[in-house]
């Protein structure tokens, strides 16, 4: 008989505060030793990064500003990365990359239920889920905020000893009308969890309360700055292409963009035995994707604009498309890449042997 073992809570320096020294944006960026804004190429990341790089800017605080961008490797759209890159750029401050080590998040769920299910059996219950879930969110701890961390403690490294704990103002796009969990974080809080005797980690949520509307005029009034075409092929996130708290249209558009990557994930379910939603499987999910496609062919992207014209209209859009650079890849999923090199390589083989 097992005996479960209680975790110890984790202690907190006593340096650490209990509430943030302002809940005002300006003084936050005033008094910070660096702006961490974390970026994942989506269109809330942008528009925050042009809100507080104009801040910081007017303040003359644009060495303090670092974009970081966690990447998550074939999960997330293609491009996503360097997108971030290119808009740090065009903003004019410095961009970091972070990444977990070790599998991805396909990888990640397959060795996650091998340890679940030898748990169950040892205790004789039933094999918890092995996806990341809305109560679970498991991923993010692994592969975005875990990773950070660690470029914060490089941070603390290159400023030395400032006579107090280095204060880090950690920027998050989250928005309260993105779901009741967002709507229920604080704007600004102490993260006690990412600080220590050597740093004090401050969250910021800056664009909190902005609507989708605000999003996307933020966005036209930077054109400096692209934003990733997933949207105007129609999605509503992005980040993840399957992301488990995406909508069930989201998913089915993702699926017939990226079919080979939907395959990875209902094969996965299958190993995990596992559905990849509660009450949405995979395996469903590219049904209705191969359903759609037979009936109305290949998706097709509309026109570049076309996700900022059904929030601001046409006439912002065009003049947003007039002054706005391409992204840095605008393409189709990695899988159609994948194809063209294989169906190459084939060709080559064919040819090489023919000559012998």
């Amino acid at each position: 008989m097992t005996t479960a073992t209680k975790q110890r809570p984790r202690r907190v320096h006593p340096a650490v505060p209990d509430t943030p020294s302002s809940t005002d944006t300006v003084d936050l960026l005033r008094t910070t030793d660096w702006v961490l804004i974390n970026s994942s190429g989506g269109k809330d990341s942008q528009a925050m990064a042009a809100y507080l790089v104009g801040l910081a800017a007017r303040l003359g605080m644009l060495h303090k500003v670092v974009v970081v961008h966690a990447d998550l490797g074939t999960v997330e759209w293609a491009g996503t990365r360097q997108l971030a890159e290119q808009q740090a750029r065009l903003l004019g401050v410095r961009f970091e990359v972070v990444q977990a080590n070790g599998s991805d998040l396909l990888g990640r769920t397959r060795a996650r239920y091998i340890k679940l299910k030898a748990k169950a059996l040892a205790e004789g219950k039933p094999v918890a889920p092995a996806w990341p879930s809305s109560s679970a969110r498991w991923c993010t701890s692994d592969l975005k905020r875990g990773p950070v961390r660690t470029l914060m403690t490089r941070l603390v490294a290159e400023v030395g000893d400032l006579g107090h704990p280095v204060r880090i103002l950690n920027c998050l796009g989250q928005r309260a009308a993105e779901s009741p969990h967002r709507a229920g974080l604080a704007p600004v809080e102490i993260d006690r969890a990412a600080s220590n005797g050597r740093r004090t980690v401050t969250t910021l949520r800056p664009i909190h309360g902005w609507t989708d509307h605000d999003v996307w005029a933020q966005i036209a009034q930077a054109p400096y700055l692209p934003y990733h075409p997933a949207y105007d092929w129609g999605m509503r996130r992005l980040s993840c292409s399957f992301c488990v708290l995406a909508s069930e249209s989201d998913l089915v558009l993702a699926a017939r963009l990226r079919p080979g990557k939907a395959a990875e994930y209902a094969a996965t379910e299958q190993a995990v035995e596992r559905d990849f939603k509660a009450s949405l499987s995979m395996a469903t999910i590219t049904a209705r994707a191969a359903q759609l496609d037979r009936t109305h062919g290949r998706v097709r992207r509309a026109p570049r604009g076309t996700a900022m014209t059904a929030h601001l209209g046409p006439d912002m859009t065009r003049t947003y498309l007039r002054n706005s650079p391409a992204p840095h890849k605008t393409t189709r999923p990695r899988t159609r890449g994948r194809r063209l090199l294989l169906a190459l390589a084939a060709l080559t083989l064919t040819l090489v042997l023919w000559s012998l």
